[in-house]
């Protein structure tokens, strides 16, 4: 059989599954039985796929997940995050649209300490979302601010689809974790700065509180100091031990999960219901995770074996395109498929293509990836079937339409754009921090 009909069979085979609605991990779970019996020998590929699998989830290198994953978990079922919210909340005053800065900012500091995007959006949106709407924000100002953070938390260290996109990619993961720094701050600033400008232009969209001075001297400042620097002091430590070398990202991680177990503890709030709590959430994220990962480096396997990833990759590089074309054809793909798929589909369709012609032209791992993850980020937000665009109309009231959190999410998803066109002409804005590796 020719490697084009490997290809059409594996990558088209797997597209229209996961088009038609089947689960992620069954989609790959399936259409690897059928390459293994076809390309690896009957039974015999069957047991190697076994193995193979087996193997694929047992490295060490994929241990920061469930850590990752742990820290959020455990601030959210303790109450920590809760306070966070109102520290900020308290500090933030007489701004234009200042419940949605306070939004971008918390979930800004949410995504420094927490490893799912899904997670911030949902205790965002049920947390502030409530009270925008009940003060008189338009719902397009209220919802917006809250996805667009949300998938920032992909970007910004710990993050467990960092994670996941370094292990099936062979990008070093520490290098990785840290190129998403710089564009996230990035995105954030730029968007508190254009919701105080919308709301400026058109102050109907946010009507002024009186409520925002009622703290003064120190019950302002108290929660801050009390809660918010303690928290973000974990980022300071787990960012500050990986760039500088002193620990690996699995040690970073299993530190973060510690310091905010102990900080939790302190507070006296870790109470074996809440630790019960968030250990059965990680292990239920994490669960899912790595039987993803189990089937997409098995069909990175099949795909190599087959023949069909040298003849695509042969297929492409033979077109005389230069590495740029070849770059921005690659993000072009990207987005077009957060139209429909998630980001874990994402990268399982990809990777085993892309990667191999990433190596062969010589282009820096380290800029493609975090371009990789930009367009994982815009893929949350792209309507009909962005992950935070579901997650924003399962906690907002029914009286906020579907069409305007569509809407809400247009300018976000147009500055994230403009920030992977300023990555992709100025790779140092992705390679800078991790370059002191």
């Amino acid at each position: 059989m020719s490697w084009t009909f490997a290809a059409w069979l594996l990558l088209g085979g797997s597209t229209v599954l996961l088009f038609i609605g089947m689960p992620v991990a069954l989609t790959f779970l399936a259409v690897n039985l059928v390459g293994a019996w076809l390309y690896m020998g009957g039974e015999v590929g069957l047991v190697q796929l076994a193995r193979s699998s087996v193997s694929s989830v047992a490295a060490f290198a994929l241990t920061p997940i469930p850590l990752f994953v742990l820290m959020g978990e455990v601030l959210f079922h303790t109450g920590l995050a809760h306070k966070v919210i109102e520290g900020i909340d308290r500090l933030i005053t007489r701004v234009p649209g200042r419940l949605a800065v306070v939004a971008v900012v918390a979930g800004t500091v949410f995504s420094a300490i927490s490893g799912s995007t899904i997670a911030t959006t949902a205790m965002l949106g049920s947390l502030m979302l409530p009270v925008m709407l009940a003060r008189g924000y338009h719902p397009t100002l209220a919802t917006g601010p809250i996805m667009a953070i949300g998938a920032v938390d992909m970007l910004i260290p710990p993050s467990a689809l960092t994670v996941l996109l370094g292990s099936l990619s062979g990008i070093s993961i520490s290098k990785l974790l840290l190129g998403g720094i710089v564009p996230g701050l990035i995105l954030s600033l730029a968007f508190i700065a254009w919701i105080i400008l919308r709301v400026r232009l058109t102050p109907s969209l946010a009507p002024q509180e009186a409520q925002a001075a009622r703290y003064t001297g120190w019950q302002r400042w108290h929660l801050l100091v009390a809660y918010v620097l303690p928290t973000m002091s974990i980022f300071g430590v787990v960012v500050g031990a990986l760039s500088a070398g002193w620990a690996t990202p699995t040690e970073c991680a299993a530190l973060g999960a510690f310091a905010t177990m102990v900080l939790a503890a302190l507070y006296r709030r870790l109470s074996w219901q809440a630790l019960r709590s968030a250990l059965m959430g990680t292990a239920g994220i994490s669960g899912m995770i790595l039987f993803i990962i189990l089937g997409a480096t098995t069909f990175a396997q099949l795909l190599s074996f087959s023949g069909a990833s040298n003849g695509l990759v042969q297929l492409i590089t033979g077109q005389g395109w230069s590495k740029e074309m070849i770059v921005v054809g690659m993000m072009a793909f990207l987005i077009f498929l957060g139209l429909f798929v998630d980001q874990v589909s994402m990268m399982m369709i990809t990777l085993p293509i892309f990667m191999p012609i990433v190596s062969s032209l010589g282009i820096d791992p380290i800029w493609f990836g975090v371009m990789f993850l930009m367009c994982m980020q815009m893929g949350l937000l792209l309507p009909p079937h962005g992950l935070l665009l579901m997650t924003m109309r399962g906690v907002a009231p029914p009286e906020v339409r579907t069409s305007q959190i569509f809407k809400a999410v247009i300018p976000y998803v147009l500055m994230s754009l403009m920030l992977l066109v300023a990555i992709f002409f100025w790779p140092a804005i992705a390679t800078w921090l991790p370059s002191g590796l």
